[in-house]
């Protein structure tokens, strides 16, 4: 089960590394789009497109479906839980070392002060 979830996480955080493929999400989120109006959206060859969906759709972030000559794309029902999990742990990790340093700054300008006086 851990191996799953490593590598669910790794295809995410691939699928999410690029700016085009974020792009088609937030595009995908206003609506269903078939490759082709993908393509023209980002100014880019069917194949390309292709790509980045293919790369979306192994991730579960995007689904296709093909109708006669179109493939349209929608949303994948898988949400980013897990994704979002995953860089929660690492805030709060980051926010008690952050909290801790403040601390021991505080607590050296408090002797700084002390042995002044």
């Amino acid at each position: 089960m851990v191996q799953y979830a490593k590598a669910r996480l790794d295809a995410s955080f691939a699928a999410l590394s690029d700016a085009t493929r974020r792009g088609i999400l937030v595009r995908l989120g206003r609506g269903d789009a078939s490759i082709t109006d993908l393509a023209e959206t980002f100014h880019m060859t069917l194949t390309g497109m292709k790509k980045h969906v293919g790369v979306l759709e192994q991730a579960g972030l995007v689904t296709t479906e093909k109708v006669g000559r179109v493939r349209t794309c929608r949303l994948g029902v898988r949400q980013l839980e897990e994704e979002a999990g995953w860089i929660e742990s690492y805030r709060q990790l980051w926010n008690a070392r952050f909290d801790a340093l403040d601390k021991l700054v505080e607590e050296l300008k408090q002797k700084e002060k002390d042995d002044g006086e």
